[in-house]
């Protein structure tokens, strides 16, 4: 058996890691992290349990296992590894999660914390509802709709979210801010062979 990675399409994996890393790998550099799906694919949680990045699941407690399989994932990405191109590589384009860049401070517990706040939300009538916004299709739907109070509780310590869109080699980035020059609250960003 050999640990060799699959063979990746480095032209996307380049243009995503330099979207992502726009500001560079530093001391005081903006951190990444993926927040990922398990129940998108069934290879994402065996793939993040034997990627030796740090990650932990939104999720408390002991799941078992069918639950632990599709429970939201949150894995601090390091471009250097070769987790996080084997990660953009395989789930880019099958909206396994998004991205989002964090303050250099803000570590993955405390994004943890935050996003746990979110997990559970209720309907007009009090009912409590799970709130998939780990989902890429659940943020790209509903972020645009956001009254500003809303993205800033979305957000949290958050400084952009970055997911892929429904065309293939582009992604939207969506600032913890929405200006109102943004395409509906984010800006679409293209692979350069591709414009």
């Amino acid at each position: 058996m050999t640990n060799a990675l699959p063979e990746l399409d480095l032209g996307l994996v380049t243009w995503l890691m330099g979207e992502l890393w726009s500001e560079g790998v530093h001391p005081g550099a903006p951190q990444v992290y993926a927040l990922l799906d398990g129940a998108r694919d069934e290879r994402i949680e065996p793939m993040i349990r034997t990627s030796e990045a740090e990650f932990i699941c939104l999720y408390a407690g002991k799941l078992e296992p069918a639950l632990s399989a599709a429970a939201p994932y949150l894995v601090h990405l390091d471009p250097n590894k070769p987790f996080t191109g084997a990660l953009l590589d395989a789930g880019w384009g099958s909206n396994w999660g998004y991205f989002i860049v964090a303050p250099a401070d803000v570590s993955l517990r405390q994004l943890r914390r935050h996003f746990r706040t979110l997990l559970k939300v209720e309907d007009f009538a009090g009912n409590p509802l799970v709130f998939r916004f780990y989902d890429p299709r659940v943020l790209r739907t509903y972020l645009p709709t956001c009254l500003p109070e809303e993205r800033s509780a979305l957000f949290g310590p958050c400084l952009l979210f970055m997911a892929e869109t429904t065309t293939a080699g582009s992604l939207i980035a969506y600032p913890a801010v929405a200006s109102a020059s943004a395409e509906a609250g984010g800006h679409v960003r293209t692979l350069p062979s591709l414009k």
